[in-house]
């Protein structure tokens, strides 16, 4: 009996932890769909390695966000999985954050969301779906920030969209979940990620990596966590919790 592919949708894939993201899910076998905004050159490499199922969208609207959805099911006749992997951060004291960074902030990070589940709540519904979001560590704890306030409000916003949606779709079979990563370095990472005296501080004795963060992203999108939702894993070897 042939079993059909299953078909992932991993935003914020043009580089980064999107990018490892929807590599690892391809080496699983599932049909890929990327999507970039600005940047036209990492959109022409995507296009190559992703067999053609890439797309520009910008999620902070709503419109474009649908039709990218639309052009997923008409290529594809369905969609199984989601990772949402998109979020500008900022890091700067409260008496620095300006109320346009506040809602840059929100859009990047919570706009984007609210948008993509309108746009996929039927279609996930039909396959029964997983839907995974990105937090940040120490998110669930309420905790003050001296740096980086108005991005963990953010997340924390999220974070309860997150779990409230989860009941929500939890009927109809759609299981949404949170990774919430530490220090996780990368060429587009930032700066604070690669600080040696921050990372000394992780109890673990070290930063995490892009490959720890796709691997448990792969499993809150497989069997293996069927019984998981409304579930924040914090993935960040002690860091903050």
């Amino acid at each position: 009996m042939h079993i059909p592919a299953p078909v992932t949708l991993v935003t914020g894939s043009s580089r980064g932890l999107g990018l490892e993201i929807a590599r690892k899910f391809q080496e699983r076998g599932d049909k890929i769909h990327t999507v970039w905004h600005r940047d036209v050159e990492r959109g022409a490499e995507l296009e190559e390695e992703f067999r053609r199922r890439t797309h520009r969208c910008d999620l902070t609207l709503a419109e474009p966000t649908d039709t990218l959805v639309e052009r997923i099911l008409e290529i594809d006749g369905k969609l199984d999985h989601v990772v949402h992997c998109v979020g500008d951060y900022l890091s700067a004291s409260l008496a620095d954050t300006t109320i346009e960074d506040w809602r840059a902030l929100f859009e990047s990070n919570l706009a984007t969301a609210v948008n993509l589940v309108a746009a996929l709540r039927e279609p996930m519904r039909e396959t029964g779906g997983t839907l995974v979001f990105f937090c940040c560590a120490g998110v669930g704890g309420m905790r003050g920030r001296r740096s980086s306030a108005a991005y963990a409000a953010m997340k924390s916003a999220l974070m309860v969209f997150g779990r409230s949606l989860a009941l929500e779709e939890g009927p109809h079979g759609v299981r949404i979940n949170t990774i919430s990563p530490g220090l996780i370095p990368h060429p587009d990472s930032h700066a604070e990620t690669r600080d040696p005296d921050l990372q000394a501080r992780v109890p673990l004795g070290r930063a995490g990596t892009l490959e720890e963060v796709a691997a448990a992203a792969l499993w809150l999108s497989s069997s293996g966590s069927s019984y998981a939702t409304g579930l924040d894993l914090a993935l960040a070897g002690g860091w903050l919790q």
